[in-house]
């Protein structure tokens, strides 16, 4: 036992042969052993403590300077905006969201980018109006079913998206490829729109504001060799 604690062991065991030698004899011993069962009881309810403390303070991970505690993923906290009916979307829908191309590249027309900029607001529209006519010539399959299924479900709560006013505000193609028969495309959509959602009977809004905002999203396109673009995927950028 080392610094203080051994000091004062080795001054009472000292104390306690002095004691017995000056004549109070195995009296003495024994009271020297009470007191020092007495010290080493508290010194062991001390080191007990110390240790309590010194391990609720390890389990206390640092946080980096300039994040709050309460934030473990700021991702989850501050989540990207994005349109109504792609809320329960997550990272993307439809076959083939921001999916790394294998096959052959190839280059886009002029013409390609401006269709894809009338199919933004294309199914845009057709889905604020639940033209589900309009969407099944504008989409795949696997996308109709979705917007069905959003639009079914918005029904079922008693509610209607209104989408509206949709202004493109940049576009950028950011790959094509080949596959097969199939030519795909995706393109980066910077745009604004009002998308609110209102009550069905009295079209009160219920969620969203009537003003436009901003959003940025990869629209992926899909069309067989020489014929329509439809759109196959949304994902948020």
């Amino acid at each position: 036992m080392n610094g203080f604690g051994g000091a004062m062991m080795r001054g009472l065991l000292l104390g306690g042969l002095i004691g017995l030698l000056m004549g109070q004899g195995f009296g003495g011993l024994a009271g020297m052993l009470g007191l020092l069962l007495q010290v080493l009881l508290i010194g062991g309810a001390i080191y007990l403590v110390v240790r309590l403390m010194r391990g609720s303070q390890a389990n206390q991970r640092p946080v980096p300077a300039g994040m709050p505690r309460s934030v473990v993923n700021p991702r989850e906290e501050q989540p990207q905006q994005q349109s109504t009916y792609f809320s329960g979307t997550g990272a993307g829908v439809g076959a083939g969201a921001a999916a790394a191309s294998t096959g052959e590249d190839f280059v886009l027309e002029q013409s390609d980018l401006e269709t894809f900029q009338q199919r933004l607001t294309e199914v845009q529209e057709a889905y604020g109006r639940e033209d589900f006519a309009a969407l099944r010539q504008l989409a795949t399959p696997e996308m109709v079913s979705f917007f069905s299924e959003e639009l079914a479900d918005n029904a079922t709560k008693g509610l209607r998206n209104d989408v509206r006013d949709v202004e493109l505000l940049q576009a950028d193609i950011a790959e094509s490829w080949r596959e097969g028969e199939r030519d795909y495309a995706t393109a980066a959509m910077r745009y604004s729109s009002v998308d609110v959602m209102r009550d069905r009977s009295t079209d009160a809004i219920v969620e969203g504001e009537d003003m436009s905002s901003e959003t940025t999203e990869l629209w992926t396109f899909v069309r067989p060799r020489g014929g329509v673009w439809t759109l196959s995927a949304i994902q948020q950028a």
